[in-house]
C-alpha cells in the first residue's frame, strides 16, 4: 500500500451510523490494490469516467480493483454539458443491467463533472448506495469532491438537481495532474484561492507568494496547497453539512459565476473560470463597502490573471442580464439573492442586500 502525504479526516455527525470518511492524498494512490480492497473489501463496483480521463487512467483502476471483482465500466461524454439527467439515466441502466445491489460501491474517476454525476446516481440508486471519488482535475480535487453535493444541471439553473450524499473515501492522486491541461489547471487555482479568502488570510498570502512554484507544478507546493484546501473544506462541511449556515461560504463567487455559466452557456466558460471573476465581483463590492482593502481586490485579481483566469464578466452580460438569472438560482430565500461577500480577508459573511448598482460598478 503506498504512503500518503497527507491524510485527513471528514467528521460528520452520527446518525446511528459512523459517516466519517478519509480524503488521502499521495502518489499512486490511483493503482493501489491495497488500499481499495482495504475500502471496498468484495463489493461490486460501478466504475464511471469520460472519454478523456478513461484512457488515461482507467486501467490502472481496473488493475487495481482486481480481477475477480466485478466491474460495470460506463463511459461518458467529457464536459460540463454532459451533465445532465440522461447522463446519470445512462450511470444507472448500466448498474441495472449488471444486476447491481446495494452493496455495490460506485467510483466516480474523473473531474468535477464525472464526481457530481456519479454521487447523485449513486444517492439515487436503490435508494442510496456508498460512491468513492477518484478526483483527476484539481477543482475537483481541493472542492467538488469533499462534501457530499452531488447534482445535475437543468436549462433553468445549475446544480438544481441533486442530494447530500458523502463519500466513503476520497483518494487525491496527486499524478492525475501532470496530464491536466493549463486551462483544467487554472480552473482549480480558483477554487484554491478562494479558501484564502473567506478563511484563511495566512493562506491566501502563501498562495499569492508562491504563485511562480503553482504556476510550475511544483510537487511540494501542490501537495500543500490540496492539503489546507481541503483541510478548510472538511472543517466547514463538518460543522455544517447540509448548507443550514456556515458552509454558505464556500459559495463566494459562485452566485455570480453560476449566471456567466448559465447565460453563456455551460461549458464555454470552465466552472472555476466563473468562479474566478464571480469572487472578482463580490471582492469589488466587498471594498466598496469599506470591508476589504483595494489592494488586496488586486492582489486577488493580479493572482488569478497570472494563471490567465478571466477578472472580467463577459461583454454579453449586464447588471440587469445577471439579476434575472440569479433570481433563479437555488439559493434565492424568500425571493431575496444571497450573496458572500468579505467581511474581512479570511472572513466572509452572507448577505441579500445587493443593489444592481453596486453589481454595475463591479462589472467596471
Amino acid at each position: 500500500m503506498s504512503n500518503p502525504i497527507y491524510s485527513l479526516q471528514v467528521d460528520l455527525p452520527a446518525s446511528g451510523v459512523d459517516r466519517s470518511y478519509p480524503i488521502i492524498i499521495g502518489h499512486g494512490l490511483l493503482a493501489d490494490g491495497e488500499r481499495f480492497t482495504e475500502l471496498l473489501g468484495d463489493a461490486p463496483v460501478v466504475l464511471v469516467s469520460n472519454d478523456t480521463v478513461a484512457p488515461l487512467y482507467l486501467p490502472r483502476v481496473r488493475n487495481a480493483l482486481g480481477k475477480t471483482r466485478k466491474v460495470t465500466e460506463v463511459i461518458l461524454p467529457d464536459g460540463e454539458d454532459q451533465k445532465h439527467l440522461m447522463s446519470a439515466d445512462h450511470i444507472w441502466q448500466q448498474a441495472l443491467k449488471d444486476h447491481h445491489e446495494r452493496r455495490s460501491i460506485f467510483i466516480a474517476l474523473g473531474g468535477g463533472v464525472i464526481g457530481d454525476l456519479t454521487g447523485y446516481a449513486a444517492a439515487c440508486f436503490l435508494r442510496g448506495v456508498d460512491f468513492i471519488q477518484l478526483p483527476t482535475t484539481l477543482l475537483a480535487q481541493v472542492d467538488s469532491s469533499v462534501g457530499g453535493k452531488t447534482a445535475v444541471n437543468h436549462p433553468l439553473g445549475k446544480n438544481m438537481i441533486g442530494a447530500f450524499h458523502q463519500p466513503k473515501a476520497v483518494l487525491i492522486d496527486l499524478d492525475s495532474l501532470l496530464t491536466l491541461p493549463d486551462r483544467e489547471f487554472a480552473a482549480g487555482i480558483a477554487e484554491t484561492i478562494k479558501y484564502g479568502c473567506i478563511w484563511d488570510s495566512d493562506f491566501f498570502n502563501w498562495l499569492v507568494q508562491h504563485s511562480d512554484a503553482l504556476r510550475g507544478r511544483s510537487n511540494d507546493v501542490l501537495a500543500e496547497a490540496v492539503q489546507r484546501s481541503c483541510a478548510i473544506k472538511a472543517g466547514v462541511v463538518s460543522q455544517d453539512e447540509r448548507e443550514g449556515g456556515l458552509r454558505a461560504i464556500l459559495n463566494f463567487g459562485h452566485t455570480f459565476a453560476h449566471a456567466i455559466e448559465q447565460t453563456m452557456g455551460y461549458g464555454a466558460w470552465l466552472h472555476g473560470e466563473a468562479v474566478a471573476c464571480g469572487m472578482v465581483m463580490a471582492a469589488k463590492i466587498s471594498a466598496a463597502r469599506d470591508q476589504l482593502s483595494g489592494e488586496t481586490v488586486a492582489q486577488l485579481e493580479q493572482f488569478l490573471a497570472s494563471f490567465d483566469l478571466p477578472v472580467e464578466p463577459p461583454t454579453e452580460m449586464s447588471p440587469e442580464g445577471f439579476l434575472e438569472v440569479m433570481a433563479g438560482d437555488k439559493k434565492v430565500d424568500r425571493g431575496k439573492i444571497r450573496y458572500i461577500l468579505l467581511q474581512s480577508l479570511g472572513e466572509a459573511c452572507l448577505v441579500d442586500d445587493v443593489t444592481i448598482e453596486e453589481i454595475a460598478q463591479a462589472m467596471e
